[in-house]
Parts: C-alpha cells; sequence; structure tokens
C-alpha cells in the first residue's frame, strides 16, 4: 500500500517538480496530499520508510507533503496543555505582507502563515498556538500595517505585534542591550521576540520558535521540532537544510559563498561541530531555556543563531538537536544581500571565539585572518574559492583543515604577513 501511495503523490498535479510556498494554490494543493496520507491510515513508521524512499527523487511536493503529514501526526502525542509560540521579526516587509494582487511580489505571509499553524494545530485540544512579529525599527512601519492585517483575521486574537524600540526604551529583556533599533539586524528582534514569548506563559510544556518573515519554510513543520525536543530530551531543535531527508531549493551564490562561511567558523567554534546549517531560520527552544541564552548576548545582527547554539552546547552539552527541514528559497524581496551578510557574521564570530572559548593557535589564526578582511577582499575570496568549495563535501569541509588561514590571505589578495604563523 505504501508504495502505491508513494506513486500516487508523485504524479500529484504540476507542482510535483516545482513548489513554490508563496504560492497559495501551491499550498492548498501541498496540503491536500498531506490530508490524503493522513486518511490513508498510515501509521508514523510507514510515513517515515515513506520519507526515506523519496530521498532519491526530485518529486518537491511529495517530500513536503510527507513531512507535513508526520508533523502532523507526531503533534498528536503531545500532552495536554502544550503551547506553540512562533516568533518572527519584520524589516521592510510592507511589501512582502501584501497580496500578489496587492505587490508582484507580495506573499500575504502573516494570513498564510496563520493557516499554516490552523492546519496543524486546531483539530488537536492538546495543542495550542500564538504568533509573535517584532518590528525591528521598520522604515516603512511594518509593524503598524501588521497591526491592521490582524484586525481582519480569524484567530487574530493569538497574533500579536511588538516594537523593539518600545522594548529598548522599557529596557525590557535583551533589548535592554541595546540602544537604538540601528543595533539590531534581525538578532536583536528575534532575541527580544522569543524572550517576549517566555514571558507570557507557564505552560510546563512550552515552546517557542523563530522562523523568518518570508514563506520558505511551511509552518506545517513544527511537529517535527516539537517532537526533537520531548522524544530526545533535546533544549534546541535546528531545523536543517542539510540532513538527508531535507527537502531544498536554494537561489543565487548560496553554495559556494555558505560552504566558505561554514568552513570558515567551524575553523573558530569547534564546540559546534555536529551543527552544519546554523543560519537556517527555523530553531526551537524549551521555554526555560530561552532567558538564559538570551541573557548578556555580545551579537545582535544576523550572527545571533550562532551565539544563542554556542552559549546552549558550552552550558548543556549535546542537547542540540537537527531536523531536516524542507525549505524552498522566497527571497525575491530579501533584505540582505548575496555577500555582505556573510563578512559581518564572520567578524561576530571572531567576537564570539574570544568572548566564550579558550585561545587555540590555529583559530587565532582564522581570526587574524577574518579581521583583515574588508569587503573587497571578501568577494575576491568567495570567488577565487567558488570551484574548490563547490565541489567539496559539506562533511568534509566541517571536519578537516583544507585551506590553510594564510593559503586563503593569499587568495583574498592579503600579505601573508597579516596571519601570524
Amino acid at each position: 500500500m505504501r508504495d502505491t501511495l508513494t506513486q500516487l503523490l508523485m504524479q500529484q498535479g504540476d507542482i510535483t517538480h516545482q513548489l513554490n510556498l508563496s504560492n497559495s494554490q501551491h499550498l492548498a494543493k501541498l496540503t491536500a496530499m498531506a490530508e490524503f496520507l493522513l486518511s490513508s491510515k498510515l501509521d508514523l513508521f510507514q510515513l517515515k520508510a515513506m520519507e526515506q524512499e523519496l530521498i532519491l527523487h526530485q518529486a518537491l511536493a511529495a517530500k513536503m507533503a510527507v513531512k507535513l503529514a508526520i508533523s502532523k501526526m507526531l503533534l498528536k502525542q503531545c500532552r495536554p496543555n502544550t503551547l506553540i509560540s512562533v516568533v518572527f521579526a519584520m524589516f521592510k516587509e510592507h511589501q512582502r505582507m501584501l497580496t500578489s494582487q496587492q505587490h508582484p511580489y507580495g506573499e500575504d505571509f502573516i494570513r498564510r502563515k496563520v493557516e499554516q499553524l490552523q492546519w496543524l494545530c486546531d483539530d488537536n485540544p492538546n495543542v495550542d498556538w500564538r504568533m509573535i512579529m517584532v518590528d525591528d525599527g521598520c522604515p516603512n512601519d511594518s509593524g503598524l500595517q501588521a497591526c491592521k492585517q490582524i484586525k481582519e483575521l480569524e484567530d487574530g486574537e493569538k497574533l500579536e505585534v511588538c516594537f523593539l524600540k518600545e522594548a529598548i526604551d522599557r529596557g525590557l529583556g535583551p533589548a535592554a542591550q541595546l540602544k537604538t533599533t540601528a543595533d539590531s539586524q534581525k538578532g536583536g528582534s528575534i532575541a527580544y521576540g522569543i524572550w517576549h514569548a517566555a514571558q507570557r506563559e507557564a505552560h510546563k510544556d512550552h515552546f517557542i520558535a523563530y522562523t523568518d518573515a518570508d514563506l520558505s519554510t511551511h509552518l506545517g513543520q513544527l511537529g517535527l521540532l516539537v517532537d526533537n525536543l520531548t522524544q530526545h530530551d533535546n533544549l534546541i531543535a535546528c531545523g536543517s537544510r542539510r540532513e538527508p531527508t531535507s527537502v531544498v531549493v536554494k537561489q543565487g551564490l548560496r553554495n559556494h559563498r555558505g560552504k566558505l562561511f561554514i568552513y570558515l567558523w567551524k575553523r573558530l567554534l569547534p564546540q559546534l561541530d555536529n551543527i552544519i546549517d546554523t543560519q537556517c531560520g527555523f530553531k526551537m527552544f524549551r521555554s526555560d531555556l530561552v532567558s538564559e541564552l538570551t541573557q548578556h548576548m555580545i551579537e545582535s545582527k544576523f550572527a545571533f543563531d550562532l551565539e544563542l547554539l554556542l552559549k546552549a552546547q558550552l552550558s548543556h552539552p549535546n542537547r542540540i538537536g537537527k531536523v531536516g527541514v524542507g525549505w524552498i528559497d522566497s527571497d525575491a524581496l530579501s533584505t540582505t544581500t548575496e555577500l555582505s551578510p556573510y563578512l559581518t557574521m564572520l567578524k561576530s564570530i571572531v567576537k564570539m571565539y574570544r568572548s566564550y572559548v579558550p585561545a587555540q593557535a590555529v583559530s587565532d589564526q582564522f581570526a587574524q585572518l577574518i579581521d583583515a578582511l574588508e569587503e573587497p577582499q571578501w568577494v575576491q575570496l568567495v570567488e577565487a574559492m567558488a570551484d574548490q568549495v563547490d565541489s567539496m563535501d559539506i562533511n568534509l569541509i566541517c571536519q578537516k583543515e583544507l585551506f590553510s588561514a594564510n593559503s586563503l590571505a593569499s587568495e583574498a589578495g592579503i600579505t601573508e604577513s597579516v596571519v601570524s604563523p
């Protein structure tokens, strides 16, 4: 029976090999496919076997539908009074939150996220949800626009808009460490948002996730993260785009720049040697851990994920889980550029290395290299290393020192004397 269902899924409509999670018709078809699986009476073991069978196929929609079905089935195992809070930051999202009829790149992402949470939770009496949006000092009033949209939505009472500026002015939680919203580039808002979520509820089973404002990750997968926390005694569950069962469509130059980024930060923070995809915007925390992790953070920009993971690993070793998730890039209106955030993040990671972990000779050399890099040298290094990095297995990149700091300095056009032997 499972083989027959697999074939049926792979033959479903025009989204078998193409999938756009910002397309309402694709989302509806995906939900229907997941419900079809759930109504087929397959058990969890059979659904996971189907997921394994689909690894070698290009059927994106079938793979995603199986993930959604597994997620919803896993969430049925939750104890009563389970709460899931979802947090995301908004900066210049005033166009993307519109419908596609209102703007060419509109995703109507607030409504879509609500629909995904409703599908996942609303027929489960043990689980409730809420969603917290944090305006990250948006100059285009994303937060105010979101407030207006909430009033028109079913379950609008479960949605909340917070403003980072107000939190800074009031000295609330991790926002007290910021002087203005200009000090934050997503990280400050996420840290405040998850802290704020943790203050509101006393549920024993309260799980706080953060995601991105766009629709790259279907929230129907949250059950996969909850299961990783409840069944594996983890404190953080990291959605990952680099696991065998991950479903990934990425755009642009991100393959080699991402691999080079990973190679460099792995030389600095070997404590996180088992985590590859630190930047996936789909992570979940046990609520009682959040205040500890967000206290005295040194990073409020795009590398905040790494600091949260590092602090958790140092204080609670080996309690970070990895979960293969579906990720279909939705970055037409991305507020980051192809190259610039990575160098900024690497410089922030150098600060983490010097603040949190014991100094090592090789790590010091890579820290000196990153200190010396300016944007033109970083662009030159990315271009020079692209062919070599693209062809390398990601696990090899993570585990071995393939390129010395001096050789990379030379490729970047930096004199070797910048990096001490």
